[in-house]
């Protein structure tokens, strides 16, 4: 295949970027998309030039660390999918692939395709753990939950805190992540102590990142790899006003 990219290039944070074009070949319909850019990183190398810095980790889907816009979409143009799991089977041969990093004023670019995206970390340290002291793994079935329960708490705790929502969020806004992360531990009875505290810290810390107000647009859930609802952010609402009556 040869295939041509377009990709967004910029030194650092406060220097001034623009797309810089590429052509490439000797690339395969097996090739992951990050693969495609480690082949072209290489040619770089070879004839002297600055890498494309881009960030990866696991390459299994689950760490959330790839996340690009590609051609307009976060992850790329398949639903509940990451960038390390798409394929350049999903591109044609003499496609040209438009790749940049995720826009939002709390994910400011360091360079290239690298974004911050501490913000999700400080609001992670408002709450999202709980501070009782649990000692050595229990029994599985020592603490009794529903399995229903049990089951829609997994479902958000899937979040691998990616991006991806606030990415294509049209208000930038970190709903569903802060959303996924209450409730994960709020539905459980490990975390009911500190639930009110926990969903009236997060949302606060949420707010002080600069983070847009959630419209209910659902483009979040669209583009959320682990495909978590946006009945999530509806849950997490109710929970904070549920808070500031009991707190």
């Amino acid at each position: 295949m040869k295939i041509t990219f377009k990709i967004w290039r910029q030194e650092g944070a406060n220097s001034e970027g623009s797309l810089k074009t590429y052509d490439i070949d000797g690339l395969t319909e097996d090739m992951s998309f990050l693969e495609a850019l480690d082949h072209l990183n290489e040619r770089l190398v070879l004839k002297g030039e600055k890498v494309v810095a881009f960030d990866h980790d696991c390459r299994e889907g689950i760490c959330g660390q790839c996340g690009v816009f590609i051609n307009g979409r976060a992850h790329g143009p398949h639903d509940h999918m990451t960038t390390c799991q798409l394929h350049m089977r999903s591109f044609k041969d003499g496609d040209i692939i438009v790749v940049e990093p995720y826009r939002a004023g709390a994910f400011p670019v360091i360079k290239d395709l690298v974004v911050d995206r501490t913000a999700f970390d400080r609001i992670i340290e408002q709450g999202a753990y709980i501070t009782a002291k649990t000692g050595t793994a229990a029994e599985a079935n020592a603490i009794l939950i529903p399995k229903e329960v049990a089951d829609s708490s997994m479902d958000v705790a899937a979040c691998i805190g990616c991006g991806a929502c606030v990415a294509t969020c049209k208000n930038a806004s970190a709903a569903l992540f802060t959303s996924a992360k209450i409730n994960h531990l709020n539905k459980l009875p490990q975390g009911h102590p500190e639930a009110h505290k926990r969903v009236l810290d997060m949302t606060n810390q949420m707010a002080i990142e600069n983070f847009g107000s959630c419209t209910f647009t659902a483009a979040c859930e669209v583009e959320c790899p682990a495909g978590i609802s946006i009945s999530s952010i509806a849950e997490m609402n109710a929970r904070y006003i549920k808070a500031k009556l009991f707190e």
